[in-house]
């Protein structure tokens, strides 16, 4: 299948992903262009933050325009859980790569357990507004922590945290956590443009049918049962991690 076309289709993929579910963007991306189009890791991790920058920016703005969105949380989580993250980035050198991985994916298979049995709680329908904001920093902190620590952060991380810790509506925090993602993703392509040979014209097609599938997603998930959605997240954040345990556990054994 031809490069540009095989990247408008995995482009679609991974925007439905990110306008749906709000995250599985960098995890989607990074091993499609590993194992599909044959980039190397470290090209695949600069583009992919490009594709999964742009395409979130333009989720957030399809949510947004939906009223799912809610800045104010959205930078001090974001901003929050960066600042972590760069402090904690140095005790992920203490532990093997493996050992991280499994531990993610154990973190993983417990939130989406939580997810998965959390029953809708009577303030699903509070106004964003009176959220408290020592939950968002709290939320933003521990989000950061964990991303600093084991490397991988994206809307997995975010939106159980925007919806478990912050109280956030489902739909709301899947919309928040795009802005989330879409600063995190543009700090790391700044930090690893250096040097890094991009293939641009795939990056567009990416962008461009990601646009599509991110305006498709957005507009489902609006459409679809807070309840459903979240066990849906919930299936995912499971499926991936058992992937990683898979993956990972026996380099351990």
């Amino acid at each position: 299948m031809p490069t540009l076309l095989l990247g408008l289709l995995l482009g679609f993929g991974i925007g439905g992903s990110l306008g749906l579910l709000g995250g599985g963007g960098s995890i989607l991306t990074v091993p499609a262009l590993v194992y599909l189009v044959g980039q190397t890791p470290q090209v695949a991790v600069t583009t992919s933050l490009a594709i999964v920058g742009a395409n979130s920016a333009l989720g957030a703005f399809f949510h947004r325009s939906q009223g799912t969105l809610n800045w104010r949380v959205a930078l001090i989580f974001g901003g929050t859980g960066m600042v972590m993250s760069y402090f904690a980035a140095g005790l992920s050198k203490q532990f093997s790569p493996s050992l991280l991985m499994v531990a993610f994916a154990l973190l993983m298979l417990v939130i989406g357990a939580v997810l998965a049995r959390q029953k809708p709680t009577a303030n699903v329908n509070q106004p964003q507004d009176e959220l408290r904001i020592w939950k968002v920093f709290a939320g933003g902190a521990v989000v950061g922590l964990v991303t600093g620590i084991l490397g991988v952060g994206g809307g997995f991380l975010i939106v159980p945290a925007l919806v478990m810790l912050v109280g956030m509506p489902m739909h709301h925090a899947v919309g928040t956590s795009l802005v989330v993602i879409t600063m995190n993703s543009l700090a790391g392509f700044l930090g690893h443009l250096s040097g890094a040979a991009l293939d641009l014209p795939l990056i567009a097609a990416f962008i461009l049918a990601g646009v599509a599938g991110t305006f498709a997603g957005a507009r489902l998930g609006r459409r679809l049962d807070a309840t459903l959605l979240r066990k849906a997240f919930a299936v995912f954040v499971i499926g991936l991690a058992l992937l990683l345990l898979i993956d990972n556990l026996p380099k351990l054994l």
